[in-house]
């Protein structure tokens, strides 16, 4: 099996990243955008985020981007600097195999790195697979906002997830 390896996301990255996460946009309701992602607002994404201060990872294996990992602000306002929402997005084929779990513990280490105090998901339910590899990180549900999203014709759900990143996180 050839080695699969988690590094910082880089500009030429975007094609990869925009192919992966637009399936999850046309064929499932794990995100809730409802249109695909042009590489031009990946681009612009990823830049912000970066500058931001806020990683951005890919796992690769043999030259090809197989998932990722992020994180972003949890709110505009000052006061939430500290805290950060999480994501892990695989691509469809990739699921299984361990990919999320390297990918989630590079990005936790990352973000403890920069400082960060508290790590927030948000999963679009159902979604057993996302949920159980939060909580293998150690995250805790907090909270389930009913019906909160619109895509193809339903109402869906969101888990709230949240776990400490700071001293004993």
């Amino acid at each position: 099996m050839t080695s699969v390896g988690v590094r910082a996301a880089t500009e030429a990255d975007v094609g990869a990243l925009n192919a992966i996460y637009n399936e999850y946009i046309v064929d499932s309701h794990v995100s809730f955008d409802t249109e695909p992602w042009t590489d031009q607002k990946r681009l612009d994404w990823v830049r912000s985020r970066t500058r931001d201060g806020y990683p951005v990872l890919v796992a690769e294996r043999a030259g090809e981007i197989v998932g990722t990992s992020w994180s972003g602000p949890w709110r505009d306002k000052a006061a939430y600097r500290g805290s950060v929402e999480t994501t892990v997005v695989l691509a469809p084929g990739e699921l299984g195999k361990g990919y999320g779990s390297l990918l989630y513990e590079s990005l936790l280490e990352a973000l403890r790195e920069a400082g960060f105090h508290t790590a927030i998901a948000v999963i679009a339910l159902p979604n057993e697979g996302s949920i159980a590899l939060h909580r293998k990180f150690g995250y805790e549900e907090v909270g389930v906002l009913e019906e909160v999203g619109f895509k193809d014709g339903a109402y869906y759900g969101t888990m709230l997830m949240q776990r400490a990143l700071g001293a004993g996180g």
